[in-house]
């Protein structure tokens, strides 16, 4: 279970304020898979980071029980003077994976080729993102934060993803943002609508997207 308890999250840029979480309490209830829908900028991105613990909001708490990944899809951590062998083992360490079956599988997983044994500052957004899913795949969170996952790789290796995130689903919880309702309607039960600050809660994801759809028409 994930609960935000009156969160709140301010940015400014030149000196406006763009208000992401206006006092949000909202919680996500284990074993389901909730989409989070909203317009772009809306700050669908920055809720997924707070609920992860690298962005801090302005005020209010996040709680949480059992593990949670980091937003999948976002590879923006990686030490880029590291290849990707050697970030993956730090990331087994931090998480007290084995990190021998870990290099395998996101080796494997990853089709980086030799690639994956060159500096990530070498690899384009792409292998980053590939490195990052694969990585994400090779630990089993009991709830998985995934940002526009359906962005990664070519067409085979979209459908790759998407099977083995389908798998990890099976019998975990996710909080997912795409821009592809047709991946939200095979993957969520749920959806939450984020409007100016605010974030509406649907137990039905095609009441979700027809909201969503509406403020979108404002």
């Amino acid at each position: 279970m994930i609960r935000l308890i009156n969160v709140s999250k301010s940015f400014y840029t030149g000196g406006v304020e763009t208000c992401v979480a206006d006092d949000v309490t909202l919680g996500f209830p284990d074993g389901m898979t909730v989409a989070l829908l909203g317009r772009n900028g809306a700050g669908k991105s920055c809720l997924l980071q707070m609920i992860a613990g690298s962005m801090r909001p302005n005020s209010g708490r996040i709680e949480m029980a059992g593990s949670v990944s980091w937003p999948v899809g976002f590879a923006g951590s990686f030490h880029g003077d590291l290849t990707g062998v050697q970030n993956t083992r730090f990331v087994a360490r931090i998480y007290g994976v084995d990190s021998d079956q870990l290099i395998d599988f996101v080796q494997e997983f990853s089709e980086l080729g030799d690639k994956f044994r060159l500096p990530v500052r070498s690899y384009s957004q792409g292998m980053r993102a590939r490195l990052g899913f694969a990585l994400s795949m090779g630990i089993g969170f009991d709830t998985y934060l995934i940002d526009e996952v359906t962005a990664v790789g070519d067409a085979a290796f979209r459908e790759k993803c998407e099977a083995a995130l389908a798998e990890r689903l099976a019998n975990r919880s996710a909080v997912v943002v795409s821009h592809s309702f047709g991946f939200l309607k095979r993957v969520c039960d749920a959806g939450v609508v984020i409007e100016d600050g605010n974030a509406a809660w649907y137990g039905d994801l095609t009441e979700a997207i027809r909201a969503h759809r509406k403020a979108l028409e404002v």
